[in-house]
């Protein structure tokens, strides 16, 4: 892939374009006098550029998104062709664009039937929910505590983690149970008695909250922000019993997980079970336009031709991003990029391991495909540097000295992420880790041992 382009002249300096950003908008999860925002100019393949030319790498891919990597020329040529040929008509119409996506769609996504399309990954598991709520004529849906699933109202709901908290009280329904891997609590230690005993207290809040009022069940296939936790073996297949058991539909929320990033191009397909809705958003444009899709197995899509469903968005179905993903899912199969994923999982492995030999204040690495996440530890007792939703002075310095050092990903309490774009080479993986090795050295200091 080329890299990017040389820079053009700059409109405004670094510091008026950081200014005004910060003057007229308002930033995510932030209190705007806290915002340090990284200034970037351009992008290409697996790097990000500061408009003076400093290359950062994104061992992240954005929000862990950016899958084929940045600027693709097929896809932004696929992007101009639409937009020279028709860029909006109302949701009720037949474009080739849509036909296109849906049949490719149909085909590379296990178990699907048809999908409805939305602008984001929140979206998707909101009308997921109105979808499940709809077919199944009850209300209730579980979530996990360690989870992620979005901004809105209801999504927000449906998150456990601490990022809910300030939107309640919210949407009603919602019960919350901790996952079969809590942050401090154990279900076991070994897979076996994780998804057993995980199992068994499962089915006994169903029963606490009438069975018969539980449309659906949400999870990530592979737990993201929270963890990047890969579940216990056995655990999906039990679990399509247990809610099968009940008539409560298995909803498996994809946005971070699916298109390709775990090394197949559902993380579904990993654990031999087919999810009665999958969600997925973020790569399945790569991020290059928004756009998020609801598939659905062909029970419901049959129900919801003789009923209606009630729900609809302006932007439902766009062109312009049903052009954009066809073009992005062609150049992830076309260019192993998949397959990359899976291949480079043994190398990111043996880094994770490497590093958790080299310091003792790495708890642990863990990956599928190119989804990774680094616990730091506090001692050598394994409790985290930092607490549940707090920091710790050392992972402010790691932070930074990533940035300083041009590599681009998230620290988080006590966790990092290690989440490149797809198309990333084995040198380009090793450049990060090797970043990530000298910042090490920081939480070392830090460790008390």
């Amino acid at each position: 892939m080329p890299d990017a382009a040389a820079p053009a002249a700059a409109e405004m300096s670094t510091a008026e374009m950081i200014r005004l950003c910060k003057e007229h908008t308002l930033y995510t999860w932030s209190a705007g006098n806290a915002v340090d925002p990284l200034p970037i100019a351009r992008a290409g393949g697996v790097y990000i550029y500061t408009p003076e030319g400093k290359r950062i790498l994104d061992f992240n891919a954005q929000l862990m998104s950016v899958l084929i990597g940045h600027q693709h020329p097929k896809v932004i040529a696929a992007m101009k062709k639409q937009l020279d040929e028709l860029i909006f008509v109302y949701p009720q119409t037949a474009t080739l664009p849509r036909a296109r996506l849906a049949r490719l769609l149909a085909e590379v996504v296990p178990g699907m039937q048809s999908f409805f399309f939305t602008l984001g990954g929140a979206e998707a598991n909101e009308n997921a929910i109105k979808l499940a709520r709809q077919y199944t004529g009850r209300h209730k849906i579980i979530s996990r505590y360690r989870s992620y699933h979005g901004g809105t109202n209801l999504t927000m709901q449906l998150t456990g983690d601490p990022r809910r908290w300030s939107s309640e009280p919210g949407a009603p329904g919602v019960v919350r149970v901790m996952d079969p891997t809590p942050y401090q609590f154990s279900f076991g230690t070994t897979d076996a008695e994780r998804c057993d005993n995980h199992l068994r207290y499962l089915e006994e809040v169903i029963e606490y909250e009438n069975p018969k009022a539980i449309a659906a069940m949400i999870v990530e296939t592979v737990t993201g922000t929270n963890g990047v936790l890969v579940p216990p073996a056995g655990w999906f297949p039990k679990l399509r019993a247990l809610l099968d058991k009940h008539g409560i539909l298995l909803i498996c929320d994809e946005v971070m997980a699916g298109m390709g990033r775990t090394g197949k191009m559902m993380a579904y397909e990993h654990f031999g079970i087919t999810p009665d809705l999958v969600t997925m958003a973020k790569g399945l444009t790569s991020s290059y336009f928004p756009l998020g899709a609801v598939g659905m197995r062909k029970e419901l899509h049959d129900f919801f031709q003789t009923n209606v469903f009630w729900g609809g968005l302006t932007y439902n179905s766009h062109p312009v991003g049903m052009a954009t993903a066809e073009a992005v899912i062609r150049v992830m199969i076309d260019e192993g990029m998949i397959e990359n994923a899976a291949r480079l999982q043994g190398l990111m492995r043996s880094e994770m391991d490497r590093l958790q030999a080299r310091h003792p204040s790495v708890a642990e690495g863990r990956c599928i495909g190119l989804f990774g996440m680094m616990d730091v530890r506090r001692n050598a007792k394994g409790d985290p540097i930092a607490p549940y939703n707090g920091s710790h002075p050392a992972m402010g310095k790691l932070a930074k000295f990533f940035k300083d050092e041009g590599l681009f990903t998230f620290v988080r309490w006590s966790s990092f992420t290690c989440n490149p774009p797809l198309c990333i080479t084995d040198e380009q993986l090793l450049e990060g880790f090797a970043i990530i090795d000298r910042g090490l050295d920081i939480t070392d200091a830090a460790f008390e041992g």
